[in-house]
């Protein structure tokens, strides 16, 4: 497989995660998991134009015949004249998911995202966020949420750590969540310290951040061999209870919880991390800029929905 296929199909499906992985057989949702499941199906003799579009994303992103690629089924997409078709293309053992949109007459591909412009975009993930049960900072009825899926072992993880103390000190009016996004299959001590961390929570709140600190500061010399003693380390040191707190790392509910986490971020779409949701609007990799634009985009509404109702009600 060439480096240029790999190149392409990434640019093309995962659309600028970072820290991301799935093993063969496993594919993620892709971007339109989350579309209507009573949308009408495309008719089943268009074998044809499945043909036909496979054969030009293969030309589009050079994927050779020794690459497989699997598209469909045809369903139909929240424009009239297209169909949404899903497209899977397995690149080194990981099979990476996306879509495309073809027009019924198969002359027109088109790539990225379809949106009903009356229809909030972002409510559907909102809907999908749990906001209770997970460590969190700022006020409850906070104006803006955000919600950051995130791997202790992801560089790039630690990279928004380091931005996310900015954050914290330029808009404490926002309350933020993290929740566990442990990538398994690069990261083999990522969800023994997501278990560490959880296990923090569940004995002090507080004491989750601490826990986040000490992981994330250190994330260089910890390794599959050390993890265990350095997060018993950690926890001591951020004031918790050692036996209580290997109980927990042991406990069958600590788990449980890292992978109730992990099902809601796959339920979202999240493939890779870091992922962050600010009132549901999605961001990949959590550039500081990107991140403070959207904040200060939903601070803004906010506060002009308030002066709205503020002038109706007077």
């Amino acid at each position: 497989m060439s480096v240029r296929a790999v190149v392409a199909a990434l640019v093309f499906l995962l659309a600028g995660g970072l820290c991301a992985a799935r093993a063969a057989g496993t594919p993620a949702p892709s971007a339109k998991a989350a579309k209507d499941s009573t949308q009408e199906a495309a008719p089943a003799n268009n074998q044809q134009l499945l043909k036909s579009t496979e054969s030009f994303v293969r030309e589009l992103f050079a994927w050779g015949p020794n690459i497989p690629v699997k598209l469909g089924p045809l369903k139909q997409s929240d424009a009239a004249d297209f169909y949404d078709v899903p497209v899977q293309v397995t690149l080194q053992g990981h099979i990476e998911t996306g879509d495309v949109y073809v027009s019924k007459d198969g002359k027109t591909m088109l790539r990225g995202s379809i949106y009903k412009i009356d229809a909030d975009p972002f409510a559907e993930n909102r809907a999908k966020l749990k906001l209770d049960g997970d460590p969190s900072l700022g006020p409850r009825t906070a104006r803006v949420t955000l919600v950051e899926f995130s791997d202790f072992e992801c560089p790039h993880c630690q990279e928004l750590y380091e931005a996310m103390k900015t954050v914290e000190t330029e808009y404490p009016q926002i309350r933020i969540i993290y929740k566990n996004f442990p990538l398994t299959q690069i990261h083999p001590w990522a969800e023994t310290a997501a278990i560490g961390g959880r296990c923090a929570y569940e004995q002090s709140p507080a004491a989750f951040w601490k826990m986040e600190s000490s992981i994330f500061d250190n994330q260089d010399v910890i390794t599959p061999d050390n993890v265990w003693d350095s997060l018993v380390d950690y926890a001591t040191k951020a004031g918790l209870e050692p036996a209580k707190f290997k109980a927990c790392m042991a406990s069958a509910e600590a788990k449980q919880a890292v992978e109730a986490d992990h099902a809601e971020g796959v339920a979202l779409g999240v493939d890779s991390t870091p992922t962050i949701y600010v009132n549901g609007r999605p961001l990949i990799g959590g550039d500081l800029p990107a991140l403070e634009q959207y904040i200060n985009f939903e601070l803004a509404k906010a506060s002009g929905a308030e002066h709205r109702a503020a002038a109706h009600g007077n």
